[in-house]
């Protein structure tokens, strides 16, 4: 199967640059598995789309404020700023990175990140990558997730870009999580979560969906391009995933009472698939890390339903969205949506698939 096959012409206009003005205001395309019938709606619509029973199955992973300016000890005015992005947590409390510019980060080079009102952060490269990552370790607060709340900015998508000084706004701090984010490790965010409020969570438990958290911290590598021309060749990045006993249990009991499980977002349909596979076809409690790649022809197993946003062309989660339908049923949907003005990526609109 070609990569070539996933691609798409999606123009620069169409790449949401900000949220909608309020988080269930997206639109929302509607698609039957069975079928591939399409339907116009909105987010705020979504109760009507699902049904008393049905469980849904939430990704609670919280975005780390991963990005960092910081400099070196020998530039004290910071004439020369350092961009470090954190990527993946490694054994010992070191940290994978991308850093600009890498040049000036050999092994054993140390980087400062000062702020006013905040503990001095540092850190030391204790690894060199290949493609110019670095390993850090981090030196000093031992809470980690605190201290960049302060300092730390939100690590949007490189496809996010605004003509504005600085890396990011106040409001992201909010709207690039979910309404329900608990557990930091994540560098991006479940984006299909992101348009749930307090307000529809509680009407659609009043309605009898059920909801039931699962976490999967997602990295950098959601963003990673596929540079293989067959999709088989390809090597999944890999990413932490927990499934509690309380959430197998959920989905067992769904899956035996033949209810609709849908899962919010690619990521807890990794992390479902991944805790099948474990499991021998049966979802069971646990962490782990997980390269699962799904794509057409893999099967999916535990999942029925799906909210997800619109990914973009040649992307790893526009080939599972593929795999959970068809290539030639997303395909359509997606033609539809630009012809009918949807936004898309991580701040668009967003598609129900049951």
């Amino acid at each position: 199967m070609l990569v070539d096959d996933f691609d798409y012409d999606l123009p620069p206009e169409r790449i949401a640059q900000r949220p909608a003005a309020e988080r269930d205001g997206a639109r929302m395309l509607c698609m039957q598995r069975r079928d591939g019938t399409l339907q116009d709606a909105w987010f705020r619509e979504l109760g009507a789309h699902l049904r008393a029973g049905d469980l849904l199955v939430i990704n609670e992973s919280r975005v780390l404020r991963a990005r960092l300016w910081g400099r070196r000890p020998d530039d004290p005015s910071g004439s020369r700023p350092i961009e470090v992005l954190l990527s993946q947590p490694l054994v010992g409390g070191a940290w994978r990175a991308l850093v600009r510019p890498a040049r000036r980060l050999p092994l054993g080079a140390t980087i400062e990140f000062p702020a006013v009102g905040a503990p001095l952060l540092r850190a030391e490269v204790v690894g060199v990558g290949a493609f110019g990552e670095r390993d850090l370790h981090l030196l000093g607060e031992p809470e980690l997730a605190p201290l960049l709340e302060r300092i730390g900015h939100i690590p949007l998508p490189p496809y996010i870009r605004r003509r504005r000084a600085g890396p990011d706004d106040p409001a992201d701090h909010e709207r690039y999580q979910t309404v329900y984010a608990r557990a930091y490790g994540s560098v991006a965010a479940p984006t299909a979560g992101m348009h749930f409020t307090p307000a529809m969570l509680a009407a659609l438990a009043a309605q009898g969906v059920e909801r039931v958290a699962i976490n999967l911290a997602i990295g950098l590598g959601t963003f990673q391009p596929v540079r293989t021309a067959e999709v088989e060749a390809h090597r999944m990045h890999s990413e932490h995933y927990e499934v509690s006993v309380e959430a197998a249990a959920a989905v067992e009991r769904a899956r035996r009472e033949q209810r609709r499980i849908v899962a919010v977002g690619t990521t807890a349909l990794r992390a479902l698939e991944s805790a099948a596979e474990r499991g021998g076809g049966a979802v069971v409690a646990g962490s782990g890390e997980t390269s699962l790649f799904l794509y057409p022809g893999r099967a999916v197993r535990v999942v029925n339903g799906l909210l997800t946003n619109f990914h973009a062309p040649r992307s790893t989660l526009l080939m599972l969205v593929a795999a959970f339908t068809s290539r030639e049923a997303i395909q359509r949907a997606y033609q539809h949506a630009l012809d009918h003005g949807y936004r898309f990526l991580s701040y668009g609109d967003c598609m129900l698939i049951v």
